[in-house]
């Protein structure tokens, strides 16, 4: 019989929300991160353009959430680390990450976001087994109403 690549401390991981993490959205990091994805919308890079919309302030593109306070913590780096702590292989691959936008984010917002890993399977792949890690990052603003949901996939062989 073979043997599974999900060991038991694996299996305690699903469902286990990690502590939460705050995140400040601040204009240099919306006009950085527009720049970055070479996005010129003057809604992301135009602060007086902004104050003139129906939002009143420069806005995030999409995906972009803020930065963590402090900046000790990067997206999926926590579930990385436990994944391999708990025995899968270093260095992940990253197998996507889809968004579900709820609410407008922008500059002066402050989101709460947790992140659980929802799912661990293993699949036969033309190298081998390989480990499929779904996890869920829920983003809350300063009004308890969830902004945000991303859903990312790490795939470990």
């Amino acid at each position: 019989m073979a043997t599974s690549l999900i060991t038991d401390e694996m299996k305690k991981l699903v469902g286990v929300p990690w502590p939460s993490q705050v995140y400040k959205v601040e204009e240099g990091a919306i006009r950085r991160y527009a720049q970055a994805i070479d996005d010129p919308n003057p809604l992301y890079n135009d602060a007086a353009y902004a104050a003139r919309s129906k939002h009143g302030r420069l806005m995030c593109p999409p995906g972009f959430a803020g930065w963590p306070e402090g900046g000790e913590r990067l997206l999926g780096i926590e579930v990385c680390e436990a994944m391999i702590n708990a025995g899968a292989p270093p260095r992940p691959l990253d197998g996507g990450i889809e968004f579900e936008f709820m609410l407008p984010v922008g500059a002066g917002d402050t989101l709460t976001e947790t992140t659980t890993i929802t799912d661990i399977h293993e699949r036969k792949t033309k190298s081998g087994k390989a480990l499929f890690v779904q996890a869920e990052f829920v983003y809350v603003n300063s009004a308890g109403e969830t902004a945000m949901k991303s859903a990312a996939t790490y795939i470990y062989r």
